[in-house]
């Protein structure tokens, strides 16, 4: 199981403010508790104001890369911006993500291919993000195709099918599980990834509830959660 660490994230009230205080040494004890508790990758995601989130980035990954080796997720709404990016960080990543929106795949997916980095395909286009199995298998269709195309093999594609939280979709589990199934009948060597703990928002025992969704879905091929 690929596990990429989620907690270097600017939408976490104390991450923020460690932010906007340039609190290296915050993020620093982020990054060792994740490493030291096994993950594969670090997600970092200045989640605050579009304007700043340049400079945010950089300080960031400038601060991680400083305390480990463990390579990065590079986490941004903004395709320009992770453009800018993947070629200024050390190591090779995840490129956190490629859609069906706009032009995301025609701005990312030239320097992905050149920098050799793996990406996560988010199975959600311009209508908005599909609660049914057929729908996130169409897209993730798209997705690995476009890959393709920039010479992007499946096996460095993470699809993340979006499961949605149970409190609002009760069948979310069994819509993610059969996109899951599906799209690896056609695609063996693809990867799946997942925000495991979306399953559980707005839910009571949300512990219990995240560890049967990483059963479950790992017990039909998910690689990896964020």
């Amino acid at each position: 199981m690929i596990i990429i660490g989620e907690k270097i994230n600017g939408a976490i009230p104390s991450v923020s403010k460690a932010i906007e205080a340039r609190d290296e040494d915050a993020i620093r004890d982020l990054v060792r508790k994740q490493v030291d508790a096994g993950a594969s990758y670090i997600d970092v995601c200045a989640g605050r104001a579009p304007e700043n989130e340049k400079d945010e980035m950089l300080w960031l990954i400038g601060v991680i890369e400083s305390e480990t080796d463990t390579p990065l997720c590079v986490d941004s709404p903004n395709p320009k911006l992770l453009e800018l990016l993947i070629p200024r960080i050390k190591t090779k990543g995840i490129a956190n993500s490629i859609s069906g929106e706009g032009d995301k795949c025609d701005v990312l997916l030239p320097v992905v291919k050149e920098y050799g980095w793996d990406v996560i395909a988010l199975t959600c286009d311009d209508t908005g993000i599909p609660a049914k199995a057929d729908k996130k298998t169409e897209i993730a269709f798209r997705l690995i195709q476009k890959c393709a195309e920039y010479g992007i093999p499946p096996d460095r594609i993470y699809v993340d099918p979006l499961v949605l939280a149970l409190s609002a979709v009760n069948d979310s589990m069994v819509n993610f599980m059969q996109a899951i199934t599906d799209i690896k009948a056609k695609y063996p060597t693809v990867r799946f990834t997942s925000g495991l703990s979306n399953i559980s928002y707005g839910m009571p025992y949300r512990k219990i509830v995240n560890q049967l969704f990483l059963a479950l879905a790992m017990s039909v091929g998910m690689d990896s959660a964020i």
